[in-house]
């Protein structure tokens, strides 16, 4: 027999201590019922679809969804009301249109309101100090406060309807010193209408909606692209005239009075 060279002698070597920290490491842990039930809400967590967020807890992701969306935050809400809308219409029946439509109403009506209070407390103030270096000086200012106050009404219900605006409205009401009691009224209006015909439309589709609310949502913002563009250039066109009318309905320098609503003659 050839006696083992020193490569086989170090082969041996490893090999033994491999096999030796194989027993001395405990074998894993089965895991528990206890285990799954922790890791599920980590889980759920990292889940960025709001539909299955709707799915697993119901009504109250509607209108908080909706709700953070009017208060400014860039999310879904519009997305969230028509999936829940269309599970509402499909055969299991686990959610209720009725309901669905007014989680979305209780979330936008209260959400809008804190972002008017927001806009109106802090807006205001930061743009007054900060606003001339975004190109709102004090003229563009005072023609925001006379557009809402001869035109708020308008805005606040139109602008539910329209992707963009519906994250700012509400902040933009605030800004102007819209009057809160003339806010809450268009407000509601807007929300309702907006919430019923979405909703329902989306429950009469009921599953088919998957199949057009991609095509339609992008013609919508489409549409609200082209509707901003051409409002923006005609407004850069007619500047000068929209200052004057302005400067001539609220004489003086800006009014900055957070208690005392502004009104245009």
């Amino acid at each position: 027999m050839t006696s083992p060279t020193a490569a086989d002698t170090k082969r041996r070597g490893r090999r033994r201590i491999s096999e030796d920290r194989n027993q001395l490491e405990p074998s894993p842990r089965p895991v528990s019922k206890d285990d799954e039930r922790r890791c599920r809400p980590m889980e759920q967590l990292l889940s960025l679809d709001p539909m299955h967020w709707v799915a697993l807890h119901g009504y109250w992701v509607i209108a908080v969804v909706v709700g953070l969306e009017s208060m400014g935050l860039p999310l879904p809400g519009e997305t969230v009301l028509i999936g829940a809308a269309a599970l509402s219409g499909g055969s299991s029946g686990e959610l209720s249109i009725i309901w669905v439509i007014l989680a979305a109403v209780t979330g936008a009506i209260v959400g809008d309101s804190i972002g008017y209070w927001v806009g109106r407390r802090v807006g205001l103030r930061l743009l007054v100090r900060h606003g001339a270096r975004i190109g709102l000086n004090e003229g563009r200012l005072k023609l925001g406060q006379y557009l809402f106050a001869r035109h708020g009404g308008t805005i606040v219900f139109a602008g539910r309807f329209v992707p963009m605006l519906r994250v700012t409205t509400a902040l933009l009401a605030g800004v102007n010193r819209m009057p809160w009691s003339r806010f809450l009224v268009f407000n509601a209006a807007g929300a309702s209408v907006w919430a019923t015909l979405v909703g329902s439309a989306a429950y009469a589709l009921g599953s088919t909606v998957s199949h057009v609310s991609g095509p339609v949502g992008i013609g919508l913002l489409a549409f609200a692209l082209v509707f901003m563009a051409g409002g923006f250039v005609f407004f850069r066109r007619n500047e000068a005239e929209f200052l004057a009318k302005a400067e001539q309905a609220l004489p003086g320098p800006l009014r900055t009075n957070l208690r005392a609503p502004v009104s245009a003659a």
